[in-house]
């Protein structure tokens, strides 16, 4: 009887080991950082104002002309996800977002709402900045997106398709780094620099979110994807974020002045190079800009430049036009106090000369 008596017990406590040891290999890195961080996810519901044009006959470009479309005005509703970055409050989404936002409501976990002010949109990076009132907010810890590991595990939390709405809980998906610093340049009047690809599932409504590495820190916003065709809207496996340094630097600039300031001045006035100028000039060549003016006191006069220099390169980039010149200041997001190398034929030798960008008065 005490051998059946103490059996039963050893059973009964092996039992109970084996149980805890089932649930704590449930608990690993990645269910601790989505833990950690879903406090901070938000789901962004977005009241905008539309646009649009009635023509009674049917957009006919004679008739619009006499009789020019009547334009009136709808309310839409738009959805997204969100990241409170700091515990006063501050929370990073995508412009195209809150875009012809007339109103925000964000809500948190557990379904507190708020109504949120929009405090600065960066078009340019597809970036905004938003306030809820309060303090104490949990808030995502930031990561560093420069030494991110291709392969290694990454989560994205969000809305996908209002599904944050049922629950008041963001949904939580997983992939890893596919891909870093993918270059797309200028898409539809926004520049998508250093890019992380991931696969870990991104959905319409996730624009926003946040995508986090296995230890819980933010590494990017989750932006955009490839859906294969233009009739499909789900994922397919390839996402895309912009990294948390560059969102981090946006932030820091719409917090302390509401606006990203990116007019500058170079004090350089210049023209296509020809062929008739080329020759008339005894210049071997004919691609590039020729310089035909420069400002006293300018940033290109500082830089020691000359009247008829020839731009080649800038950011070893060749040039055929100032508007080559104006597209790479945008893509790669340089501002006034940034520096651009620019390299030059003059009187038959090649120069390399750095250009401060001024700011614009």
């Amino acid at each position: 009887m005490k051998l059946i008596r103490l059996y039963s017990f050893t059973f009964f406590f092996s039992f109970i080991l084996s149980q805890k040891a089932i649930n704590d290999s449930r608990q690993n890195a990645i269910t601790t950082a989505i833990e950690k961080v879903s406090p901070a996810v938000a789901s962004i519901n977005v009241t905008q104002i539309q646009r649009y044009s009635i023509s009674p006959f049917q957009r006919d470009p004679w008739f619009d002309y006499f009789f020019p479309p009547e334009l009136r005005e709808r309310e839409a509703k738009a959805l997204g996800s969100g990241i409170v970055i700091s515990p006063d409050g501050y929370l990073i989404t995508n412009d195209h977002v809150v875009e012809h936002a007339s109103k925000v409501i964000v809500t948190l976990p557990g379904g507190k709402e708020y109504d949120a002010e929009i405090v600065g949109v960066d078009g340019l990076t597809d970036l905004a900045l938003l306030k809820l009132d309060g303090k104490n907010f949990p808030y995502a810890k930031m990561g560093n997106s420069d030494d991110l590991i291709i392969g290694e595990w990454v989560i994205a939390l969000g809305n996908p398709f209002g599904l944050f709405d049922v629950n008041q809980q963001p949904s939580a998906t997983i992939g890893i780094v596919s891909g870093k610093d993918l270059d797309f340049g200028i898409q539809n009047g926004k520049v998508f620099q250093d890019m992380i690809q991931t696969d870990a599932a991104i959905n319409p409504g996730n624009s926003g979110g946040p995508l986090v590495n296995s230890k819980g820190e933010l590494i990017g916003i989750n932006t955009f994807i490839y859906t294969g065709s233009s009739s499909k809207q789900g994922s397919i496996g390839i996402g895309f974020a912009i990294p948390i340094d560059r969102a981090r630097r946006i932030a820091e600039e719409l917090k302390s002045k509401g606006i990203i300031v990116r007019d500058f001045s170079t004090g350089l006035r210049v023209q296509k190079l020809d062929r008739r100028t080329a020759n008339y000039l005894d210049i071997p060549f004919n691609n590039g800009i020729i310089i035909t003016n420069i400002d006293k006191n300018s940033s290109a006069e500082k830089s020691r430049l000359e009247e008829r220099d020839v731009i080649i390169s800038v950011e070893n980039e060749k040039i055929n036009s100032l508007d080559d010149i104006l597209e790479i200041i945008e893509i790669n997001d340089l501002r006034p106090g940034d520096k651009l190398k620019i390299r030059i034929w003059r009187r038959g030798r090649y120069l390399n000369r750095t250009l401060t960008l001024g700011e614009y008065k």
